[in-house]
């Protein structure tokens, strides 16, 4: 089992990477201010336009420590990309079930009905623990609304009738997310999904979640050998990582959604950790995101019982060894790709 190890979050805005031996330095205004191993990390992740020496880039591409650039606000730019010594055939396979779109749908099927049952789950959690704070009955009526729906996903065949599907699991399940938000409602309140840009504490919170997991899941899914940007549910877009996403499907309600949520209402973040634009944008302030990225990488050390390999394992495996399942059903190692179902 790959060892979890630290990811490197460079928060300031001008910081600059340079290689220095075998550590990574941080530079800001011509001014060391961080040193660190290149051993002990498995990623680096910068929130700074003014990027990194080649030097450094070459160096973590030898050593498969993923190197991603985001912008200050947490929209993924890039990742660093050496010569591709994944196996050839495993990609093979990869492409070609990718243009069968009945051998897509048999992926993405899997991949949707993790998604809809970590949703469901998700709402009983809250039934369970939050019983006499929230409207009962309308959580009951979204959970059996996405019960419902679970098996007709298992049986579809078309990817458009399937994004329909997720679509009405996705509805019943925001439809009482707001509910789950317990504390702080006249700063945390959740309306509508708003993405470009986020309109609300809420919407800026998850934005910045599914980009942290995004950039997982892609490094996942590089590190067995796959093509990020070749998707079976998402299907191909230049500069879009499709599988990426087709992967963190399953993984959104509880490593994203649920994090934030918890992040809320153990009040960890409050309504001073966010700024407004005059467009009406809303971002976390620095503070806020070095309280989120902090949160979010202990979040990632936090064990728990994988229900396919029935073993402990880090949160922050998760999206390597769903990356190492799907890998191994398109060597037919396996019958089918198990999804995450969090219990």
């Amino acid at each position: 089992m790959r060892k979890l190890l630290n990811t490197l979050f460079v928060t300031t805005e001008n910081a600059y990477l340079t290689l220095e031996g075998e550590t990574v330095v941080v530079h800001c205004e011509k001014e060391k201010i961080g040193q660190f191993p290149l051993h002990t990390l498995s990623g680096i992740v910068s929130f700074s336009y003014a990027g990194a020496s080649p030097a450094l880039m070459g160096a973590c591409v030898q050593k498969d420590i993923c190197l991603s650039f985001c912008t200050p606000h947490g929209r993924f730019l890039a990742r660093t990309s050496g010569i591709s010594n994944g196996n050839v055939l495993l990609r093979r396979a990869q492409y070609r079930t990718a243009d069968d779109l009945n051998a897509s749908c048999q992926i993405a099927r899997n991949m949707i009905f993790g998604k809809l049952y970590n949703a469901r789950w998700s709402i009983e959690r809250t039934r369970r623990d939050h019983k006499l704070r929230i409207d009962e009955q309308r959580f009951q009526s979204a959970s059996e609304t996405i019960h419902k729906l679970l098996p007709m996903v298992l049986q579809e065949t078309n990817l458009e009738s399937l994004r329909g599907l997720e679509g009405a699991g996705a509805t019943a399940y925001f439809s009482v997310f707001d509910d789950m938000i317990l504390r702080e409602k006249e700063n945390f309140y959740f309306e509508i999904r708003t993405r470009r840009p986020p309109l609300d504490n809420i919407n800026a919170m998850l934005s910045f979640a599914y980009s942290l997991l995004s950039n997982d899941c892609g490094s996942a899914l590089e590190s067995v050998g796959l093509d990020a940007y070749v998707g079976f549910l998402h299907r191909d877009r230049p500069g879009r990582s499709s599988l990426a996403l087709d992967l963190m499907e399953e993984l959104r309600p509880c490593l994203a959604d649920r994090f934030v949520l918890t992040l809320v209402n153990n009040r960890i973040i409050n309504g001073n950790d966010f700024s407004k634009s005059e467009s009406g944008a809303v971002q976390l302030s620095n503070e806020g995101r070095k309280k989120f990225l902090k949160s979010w990488q202990e979040r990632k050390q936090e064990t728990i019982s994988h229900p396919f390999l029935e073993e402990k394992v880090p949160w922050g495996l998760i999206p390597y060894i769903q990356a190492l399942l799907l890998a191994r059903y398109l060597r037919e190692d396996l019958e089918a790709y198990p999804p995450f179902l969090w219990k």
